[in-house]
């Protein structure tokens, strides 16, 4: 865990020097940054999907689980649940900001994987390079929407030690196939975030995250009929 707890330390830190930054901008400048974040975080997406999209073995697996997922995070009404059980912090453009920091933090591969391979082979070099790449997007990220976004390090531990837990009694599920259908669904889910913030279009991002349990049911299924 001492990777993950490193991580959280870097967003903590990362979003009090971002929020320091942010009182010393005017609108104009804060306005460019989360356009420039945004566009970022487009091709963080675009990226994730492109380089692992062509090594899956269910290529529709992605369409099926973001269809599913969807259709449960609409019904439980995730996101409307989510943002009204913080809505004590959230207010104005903080909903965007905590939505953005937390896929980038927690759907990305590297925050999957790092957790797996510190679990199953105390190889933490996945972990500490996403934690020094949080580190700096929650400085742009704070800048942009301000110190709350450092409540993501909380959604971030609780992620990661999940997953961190659950490899080191589970570790048959942790196939490299699922990894890849995890970057894939992850790469859309920033994608569609990325497109939010520079105002392309409104997705209710955080009612698709069901998404990413559908590949687990697929494979355990796999697993116990195979």
């Amino acid at each position: 865990m001492i990777g993950t707890l490193v991580n959280v330390a870097t967003i903590l830190f990362g979003s009090l020097i971002g929020s320091l930054v942010k009182s010393g901008l005017n609108e104009r400048y804060h306005t460019i940054l989360m356009q420039g974040m945004g566009l970022a975080v487009i091709g963080l997406g675009i990226s994730a999907v492109a380089t692992n999209l062509p090594n899956s073995q269910f290529p529709v697996l992605f369409i099926i689980s973001l269809a599913i997922g969807g259709l449960v995070g609409e019904m439980t009404r995730f996101e409307e649940r989510f943002k009204s059980g913080l809505s004590f912090i959230l207010k104005g453009r903080v909903n965007e900001g905590l939505t953005t920091a937390i896929l980038l933090f927690c759907v990305g591969t590297l925050s999957i994987v790092g957790p797996i391979e510190a679990a199953l082979n105390q190889h933490y070099t996945y972990l500490y390079s996403n934690a020094i790449l949080d580190g700096f997007t929650s400085i742009v990220l704070a800048a942009t929407f301000g110190f709350s976004i450092a409540f993501s390090a909380v959604i971030l531990l609780i992620w990661q030690g999940s997953i961190y837990f659950l490899a080191s009694y589970a570790s048959i599920f942790f196939t490299p196939e699922l990894l890849i259908e995890f970057s894939i669904i992850g790469g859309l889910l920033i994608l569609s975030t990325g497109l939010n913030i520079v105002g392309i279009h409104s997705f209710k991002t955080l009612n698709l995250l069901p998404a990413l349990l559908i590949p687990i049911l697929f494979f355990a299924g796999k697993l116990l009929i195979g």
